[in-house]
C-alpha cells in the first residue's frame, strides 16, 4: 500500500512539474540591423510586458554592427534595470552600439564564429569622434560590465585601443580596438557558453519546455521609426515653416497653418517619445507659436514680436535635432544645423515655386480670373458701390486686408490698399474697382 502511495504521489509531482514547466514563457526580442531610436521604445515596451506577465527570461537575438549610441543607452537601461533573466545571444555579431547592449544581459551566449566588441564612437564619415564622447562610451561600458560582474577593461578595450589585456597576450595590442571571437570570449568572461539556436539556450537554463513568445513592433513603434527618419523628420519641418510663413502672409488663419502645425506636432511628439524632445524645448515652441498668432491676429504689420516668435520656434527645433544625450558631439551639431538649414532653404524655395510657377498651371487657371477687367474693354463698376466713395464708416473687423465695414448702417466686404486697420476705427471709401471696395483709416 506504502508503495503504491510513493507511486502516486510521484506521478502526482511529475504531472504538477511538466505543467510547471509548461507554464514558463521566455520572450525573444530580435536586435538586429541598425539601431536607431525608434528600436528602444519596442524594447521598452516589450520588457515592461515581460515584467507584467512574470516571464521566466528574455532571450536577445543580437546581429549588429551597431548604431545610434543614444539608442543603445536607453535599451541597456531597460535590461539591467530589470529582475528578469536576460540573455544576449549574439548570433555572428555584436559590434559598437550591439556591444553595449549585449554586456548589459546577465547572460551571454554565442554562436560559433560570432564577434563581439569594437565600440569606439565614429561619426557618419567614419571619423573617430572626440575623446569627450569616447570617455563618455568607456564609462558606459566599464559601468554595465561591472554591474553584471565582468572586467571593466575587457570592456573599456573595446572602445579604446591603448588600453590592453596583458594577462592575454593574444589580446595584447595597443594599436587595435578589442574584437573578441567565440572562444577568445569564453576566455576573459564575455561568453557564458556557446550555442547555435535558440533551442540550446533553453536547454542550458533549464527552460527546454518553455513557451516561446517572438514579440514584433506594434504600428504605434513602427509609425514613430518611420517619422524618426532624417528624410521624414526634414520634410515635416519643412511642411511646418511653408504652413506657418504662409499664415504671415495671408489674413486669418487657414488650411496651410493647420497643416504646418499638425507637422510640427508630429515631429516634436516623436521628438518626446524617443527622448530627443524635452518639455522645455516643447515649451519654447508653444511661446514661439503664441507670439507668432499674437503678431497675425492682434498686431499691425509685421515686426519684433513675429520675429522673437519665429527665433524661438527654430530655436526649440534645433535642439530637439540634438537630444538630450549626455555628451553632444560636433557632428550631431552639425548634422542637426545641416538638416534645419536644408529644410529652411527647401521650404523658401518651395514658396518661391509656388508663387511663380502655380498660376500659370491650366488647372489653377480654371479656378482663378487671368484676365484684367477694363474700362477700356467694357468693364465698369459697380454703380450700387459707385456713390460710397468719400463716404466714412466704421471698421467692424479688423481689416488685414479684408475685412467687413459698416457704411451708412450697412455692412460690407471691404479691403485696404495693404493697410491694416484696427476693429472700431474709422474709415473713409477712396475709390470702388468692380464689387471692390477700397478704404482707408480716417
Amino acid at each position: 500500500m506504502k508503495l503504491i502511495k510513493f507511486i502516486f504521489l510521484f506521478i502526482f509531482l511529475q504531472i504538477i512539474f511538466i505543467q510547471a514547466e509548461e507554464n514558463k514563457r521566455v520572450y525573444v526580442i530580435d536586435i538586429s540591423g541598425d539601431i536607431d531610436l525608434g528600436l528602444a521604445p519596442y524594447v521598452q515596451r516589450v520588457f515592461k510586458e515581460a515584467e507584467n506577465n512574470n516571464v521566466s527570461a528574455i532571450i536577445l537575438k543580437v546581429n549588429t554592427f551597431g548604431g545610434r549610441v543614444d539608442a543603445a543607452t536607453q535599451i541597456r537601461d531597460a535590461i539591467i534595470n530589470t529582475k528578469i533573466l536576460t540573455i544576449a545571444f549574439v548570433n555572428k555579431r555584436a559590434i559598437s552600439a550591439g556591444a553595449l547592449i549585449t554586456i548589459s544581459a546577465k547572460k551571454i551566449v554565442m554562436s560559433s564564429g560570432s564577434t563581439i566588441g569594437a565600440s569606439t564612437v565614429v561619426d557618419q564619415s567614419g571619423t573617430k569622434a572626440s575623446e569627450k564622447y569616447q570617455s563618455y562610451m568607456r564609462s558606459e561600458m566599464r559601468s554595465t560590465a561591472e554591474k553584471n560582474g565582468r572586467r571593466p577593461d575587457i570592456a573599456e578595450a573595446m572602445v579604446d585601443e591603448k588600453i590592453v589585456i596583458k594577462d592575454f597576450p593574444e589580446l595584447d595590442d595597443s594599436t587595435k580596438l578589442l574584437t573578441l571571437t567565440t572562444e577568445e570570449a569564453i576566455k576573459v568572461g564575455y561568453c557564458d557558453f556557446v550555442a547555435n539556436d535558440i533551442s540550446e539556450i533553453l536547454e542550458h537554463f533549464d527552460l527546454k519546455n518553455a513557451k516561446l513568445i517572438y514579440s514584433e513592433t506594434n504600428w504605434a513603434e513602427n509609425l514613430v521609426r518611420f517619422l524618426s527618419n532624417p528624410i521624414i523628420s526634414g520634410i515635416l519641418i519643412m511642411l511646418g515653416i511653408i504652413g506657418l510663413l504662409t499664415e504671415i502672409k495671408t489674413p486669418g488663419w487657414g488650411v496651410a497653418g493647420t497643416i504646418g502645425l499638425i507637422s510640427l506636432a508630429l515631429f516634436f511628439g516623436t521628438g518626446y517619445i524617443l527622448q530627443l524632445a524635452n518639455v522645455w524645448e516643447i515649451l519654447v515652441f508653444l511661446i514661439g507659436l503664441g507670439l507668432l498668432l499674437v503678431e497675425i491676429f492682434l498686431v499691425p504689420g509685421f515686426g519684433f514680436v513675429g520675429i522673437l516668435g519665429i527665433i524661438l520656434m527654430i530655436g526649440s527645433i534645433f535642439f530637439s535635432l540634438i537630444g538630450d544625450f549626455p555628451v553632444v558631439s560636433e557632428n550631431e551639431i552639425s548634422n542637426a544645423l545641416i538638416q534645419l538649414a536644408a529644410s529652411l532653404i527647401a521650404s523658401i524655395v518651395f514658396l518661391f515655386l509656388l508663387w511663380k510657377f502655380l498660376p500659370g498651371i491650366p488647372a489653377w487657371g480654371r479656378l482663378i480670373l487671368s484676365t484684367s477687367e477694363n474700362q477700356s474693354e467694357g468693364f465698369i463698376s459697380n454703380p450700387g458701390f459707385t456713390d460710397l466713395v468719400g463716404k466714412r464708416g466704421k471698421a467692424l473687423s479688423q481689416l488685414r486686408p479684408a475685412g467687413i465695414a459698416l457704411i451708412e448702417n450697412k455692412r460690407y466686404d471691404v479691403i485696404t490698399e495693404g493697410e491694416f486697420i484696427s476693429r472700431d476705427d474709422t474709415v473713409e471709401v477712396i475709390q470702388v474697382i468692380g464689387s471692390k471696395i477700397i478704404v482707408k483709416k480716417v
